[in-house]
């Protein structure tokens, strides 16, 4: 179980980061998405890279159970 939500908590976390990336415009693949220096998106994108942080602090928490 703990392997599992780590994986999760770490895919959320690079998804969140992604987002950041491309509502800054520090990584515009693909050219024409709509998330592309909408700033909006780096909010978005942070608080998801950090629900995903949550997980994994939550998973490293849980097997000591």
């Amino acid at each position: 179980m703990r392997m599992l939500l780590t994986v999760i908590g770490v895919i959320v976390l690079i998804m969140g980061l992604v987002f950041v990336g491309q509502g800054s415009g520090y990584f515009p693949y693909p050219a024409t998405s709509f998330m592309v220096d909408n700033s909006v998106w780096i909010y978005y994108g942070g608080a998801i890279a950090l629900a995903g942080l949550a997980v994994i602090v939550f998973a490293g928490r849980f097997s000591r159970r």
